[in-house]
């Protein structure tokens, strides 16, 4: 066998790892809109949630357990010097992205786990904004990809407060419309009530960005049900003073954890969205195609 192709910087390719970088990644990203400069506050894969339709690897061990701030702010200036200076595009593997997508589109905050458990994640996002504006990429944005359910720390509180400050956006998942359909996909002890009503309390404080990921389990897609009380949870985070710029609907684009978990169909991800136009949300899909060929 030959030696490894040259890695290709596209919508399949979604790895969290970027040469000798420990914490700083790149991907291109569908939903940003090009190059998206990932920050993985997770490196030892600990997460608090066990989404079936997830894509982190955990069955191999992890390198580093922790995060050390001072190699990533030097991983991150590193980065974003070369995106500044214009060099990014002549260098592997970001010479490989296709030209439509050359533009680096957001620092995005997601990683292994869930980032905001972090006991640093309010040190980085401080540490974002300095870089940002060292390197004359103030405009850029900051996106903090969170499950929703660590918003009742004081250190989260503060983090967020500083990513209001600086103009960055909270993407926070909301991937069920009940319970029980939260606990088979999740995979967690939290309650669904605790995630509802942290979106509730963060959305009468910040914009929210809602990013829900729906999947066909078992060859069953959501029902009807469950896409309604979803769409009935966004409606009354609105009706109750609460602020959603605009939801992402998507499904599974690459490998997941649980090989029964495959992407809803693009025709029935726009009827559950219909459910949430009907109450006039700005309603975004994207479509995945993981298991098309298996159907």
């Amino acid at each position: 066998m030959g030696p490894n192709p040259p890695r290709v910087l596209d919508y399949s390719d979604h790895s969290r790892s970027l040469g000798t970088n420990r914490y700083v990644y790149a991907v291109t990203s569908r939903r940003a809109g090009g190059l998206s400069i990932g920050l993985n506050l997770n490196p030892d894969k600990v997460c608090n949630f066990g989404c079936r339709y997830c894509q982190v690897d955990r069955k191999t061990p992890a390198r580093w357990t922790q995060v050390d701030l001072e190699l990533l702010t030097e991983e991150l200036d590193r980065m974003l010097a070369l995106a500044a200076g214009g060099d990014l595009w002549r260098t592997p593997p970001f010479d490989t992205v296709a030209p439509a997508l050359r533009n680096v589109a957001d620092i995005s905050l997601a990683g292994d786990g869930e980032p905001t458990s972090c006991r640093l994640f309010a040190d980085v996002i401080a540490q974002c904004g300095v870089l940002r504006e060292r390197h004359g990429l103030g405009s850029l944005p900051i996106h903090v990809l969170t499950n929703a359910t660590l918003f009742d720390r004081p250190g989260v509180q503060a983090g967020l407060d500083t990513l209001a400050e600086l103009g960055g956006d909270i993407w926070a998942k909301l991937d069920a419309g009940t319970a029980p359909y939260f606990e088979q996909v999740v995979k967690t002890s939290i309650g669904f009530d605790h995630v509802l009503a942290n979106l509730h309390w963060a959305a009468a404080r910040w914009p929210l960005i809602i990013q829900t990921l729906f999947c066909r389990i078992d060859g069953q897609d959501p029902t009807d049900a469950e896409a309604a009380a979803w769409a009935r949870h966004l409606h009354d985070i609105v009706s109750s003073g609460g602020q959603i710029d605009h939801v992402q609907l998507t499904t599974v684009q690459r490998r997941p954890e649980d090989p029964r978990c495959l992407a809803v169909p693009a025709d029935r991800l726009q009827e559950i969205a219909d459910h949430a136009r009907a109450y006039a949300l700005d309603i975004r899909v994207y479509p995945g195609s993981w298991g098309a060929e298996a159907e």
